[in-house]
């Protein structure tokens, strides 16, 4: 069965490597380039992964794992991506209950065994 994987993140270019990469690892994968459509998306289903960079216009990939805990009450897993030497971010995102983090540059080989790992707990 088809996983749907959740993209959460502006950088373009990486989220289209990212976005093709997941497709042909067989994913389904939605792609939102800002925290407000993520929101949006989110109130209407709950992918089986959140991959969520935490630089994001409108709602920080922080606030993303606040709402999906708290609010959305899933248990959804979150994987975090963001750039290198950003430890409070880091922090932060485990203690709202991220699963997860990968540094930027993200391998894309290193986040489909990621996802892979996190799914198939």
């Amino acid at each position: 069965m088809d996983k749907n994987v959740l993209l959460a993140d502006d950088d373009q270019l990486l989220a289209s490597l990212l976005n093709f990469r997941l497709k042909k690892g067989g994913y389904n994968v939605h792609h939102s380039a800002n925290g407000k459509e993520v929101k949006e998306y989110l109130q209407n289903q709950m992918p089986d992964i959140i991959v969520s960079d935490i630089m994001m216009p409108y709602f920080s990939g922080i606030e993303l794992i606040d709402f999906v805990r708290k609010d959305l009450k899933s248990n959804t897993p979150i994987i975090i991506i963001s750039s290198a030497g950003n430890e409070q971010n880091v922090l932060t995102a485990f203690e709202l209950g991220a699963n997860d983090f990968i540094t930027k540059p993200v391998s894309p080989t290193e986040l489909l065994v990621r996802i892979a790992r996190e799914i198939n707990k």
